[in-house]
């Protein structure tokens, strides 16, 4: 809080916060911003919050809009840095003019039809008018575009969708991980039971088991009895458990006994502290590990996304090497530095007048 009240928000419009190699940010470009998202948490407060509250909840806003288009800059930099490597400020400026022209269209062919269609009107004097009700402005949205549209392009020419994966390192992830794809035995069952505490006592709860046992054995139905009579939780779809893992089950009793009876045999009654049970197992699956082809197309798809992750990771670093940042919150991002002196005079148009 301390960093936040002591950096504040800068008051005049034009001052630079940001340097982003060939870029800056001004002030201006973030407090309208700033200001409609603090009035929108401000009318939500249960109660008004005090002076130094909103000055501390409008530094913290301001910060981390500031961080959000410092990153935008940085991949739009890569962007053109890739496009015209090592070539003269002239050649920079014609790529970044080309791109930017691109971008432009595509703001008006895509994103311009999208915001009449959001704001149900007709020009773009109309558009401006309703985004500057949330700090917002025409021109400021189409920037945004342009900035959001080149570090698209550069993430899709740095960072693959697709990279390919070789089915020796699924197999070697496999191999390495094999105690997570190790599964427990597993069974499904039908189930009658008569608890203590809905029979009325042990002895009653004998007798009605009893009878729900004879009269499934006799009338070859658990699960109708099951239906009828049964009080454990699974009742009402005629006592029938789904696959379950062996040691999951609450009774250490009736889990001994679902792993270890014959398949279709119906138990004697089996009793634990909740009351008195029969079962009957209906399938059971042994304890082993899931094969390779089970778990191939998903090994892929997570190796896929560790690659994209690293790429992501090494692109990051990369920029950091290759575009100078100084922020007024420099400590946010890696690699920056303070803002001095030196590149407010740079970055102001009027430097080598």
């Amino acid at each position: 809080m301390k960093r936040a009240l002591e950096v504040g928000v800068p008051e005049d419009p034009a001052e630079v916060v940001a340097v982003i190699g060939q870029s800056r940010i001004l002030a201006g470009d973030l407090v309208p911003r700033v200001d409609a998202r603090l009035m929108e948490i401000v009318s939500r407060a249960k109660q008004p919050p005090s002076d130094m509250e909103i000055q501390y909840i409008r530094s913290v806003i301001f910060r981390s809009l500031l961080n959000q288009s410092i990153q935008l800059k940085i991949l739009r930099e890569s962007f053109l840095l890739s496009q015209v490597a090592t070539q003269t400020s002239d050649k920079r400026r014609d790529a970044e003019r080309k791109l930017e022209s691109r971008a432009i269209q595509m703001f008006q062919e895509s994103e311009l039809p999208r915001l009449f269609k959001r704001y149900n009107v007709f020009t773009v004097s109309e558009v401006d008018q309703k985004l500057r009700e949330t700090g917002g402005s025409y021109e400021s949205t189409r920037l945004d575009f342009i900035d959001q549209m080149l570090a698209h392009l550069y993430r899709s020419e740095a960072i693959p969708r697709d990279p390919a994966i070789a089915l020796v390192e699924i197999r070697n992830y496999y191999d390495d991980n094999i105690d997570q794809y190790r599964v427990k035995a597993q069974a499904r069952w039908e189930q009658l039971t008569a608890s203590l505490e809905k029979s009325g006592g042990r002895e009653q709860a004998i007798e009605l088991i009893t009878a729900m046992g004879r009269e499934a054995y006799f009338g070859g139905s658990m699960q109708a009895v099951a239906k009828l009579k049964s009080h454990e939780p699974f009742a009402g779809r005629g006592g029938v458990h789904d696959w379950t893992a062996r040691g999951s089950l609450a009774s250490t009793k009736l889990d001994e006994q679902i792993f270890s009876l014959p398949i279709g045999v119906m138990s004697e009654v089996i009793e634990d502290e909740v009351g008195m049970h029969i079962v009957r197992v209906l399938e059971r699956k042994p304890a082993g590990v899931k094969s390779i082809s089970e778990l191939q197309e998903d090994i892929r798809e997570k190796l896929k996304q560790e690659k994209i992750e690293a790429a992501i990771k090494k692109v990051t670093s990369e920029m950091t090497l290759r575009v100078a940042v100084w922020s007024i919150y420099h400590e946010d991002i890696p690699g920056a530095l303070p803002l001095a002196d030196t590149q407010l005079a740079r970055s102001r148009p009027d430097a080598s007048k």
